[in-house]
């Protein structure tokens, strides 16, 4: 990468952000942010998901001002009820049985901070669920073990099974970090990943 390029920093401990960022072959360190994410009374979800995306960036860039910082957060919402993560079986097969045969919509807030400058866009995911028995939920729940991903469903592996349709501008933005929308942000900010990828192995 050359000299000039800024360093780049994942503000999350996710093992999917940081999953989904490595494909972008772009060198980066990831540092936790330190945010409170308890919602504010009566706050939106796209708003929450926002708010806490561009705090995320904000205190990892405080710390580290000569950055490129990028911030995520998601929250999912059926029939007018937020699903976080889930923690538990009891707790992820409760979702499941709401988001059954009706639509989630996941908004995926993104930030990303160099200096004084913040760029922010909320990429919206619309999944219509199957209408599935509790068979299948438990069968998917004790085979997928979701628990640490909000909604309980992870699309990118068998909670593909769980879908009728998925509806996105960016199929990344489901899995937790938006890359279509990242990269525009990355470039903006001084970073191409394009010119910037580091080449595999063995690459001439």
């Amino acid at each position: 990468m050359p000299d000039s390029t800024p360093r780049l920093i994942l503000g999350s401990t996710s093992r999917y952000r940081r999953e989904l960022l490595e494909r972008l072959r772009l060198p980066f360190e990831v540092v936790a942010p330190l945010v409170d994410e308890t919602p504010l009374p009566g706050e939106a979800p796209a708003d929450l998901a926002m708010r806490l995306a561009v705090a995320k960036a904000r205190a990892v860039a405080a710390q580290h001002p000569d950055a490129v910082v990028i911030g995520s957060d998601q929250v999912a919402l059926c029939e007018g009820t937020v699903l976080g993560k889930p923690g538990s079986f009891e707790r992820a097969l409760e979702q499941l049985r709401l988001m059954s045969g009706r639509e989630v919509v996941f908004h995926s807030a993104l930030a990303v901070v160099r200096g004084e400058r913040v760029s922010s866009e909320d990429v919206m995911t619309h999944c219509r669920v199957r209408e599935l028995d509790e068979a299948s939920l438990v069968a998917y729940l004790r085979a997928e073990t979701p628990y640490d991903t909000a909604g309980s469903a992870k699309a990118e592996a068998l909670g593909i099974a769980l879908m009728a349709s998925i509806r996105s501008d960016d199929p990344t933005a489901l899995i937790g970090l938006p890359l279509i929308a990242l990269t525009r942000m990355l470039v903006d900010a001084g970073i191409d990943p394009l010119r910037s990828a580091a080449p595999r192995e063995g690459a001439a």
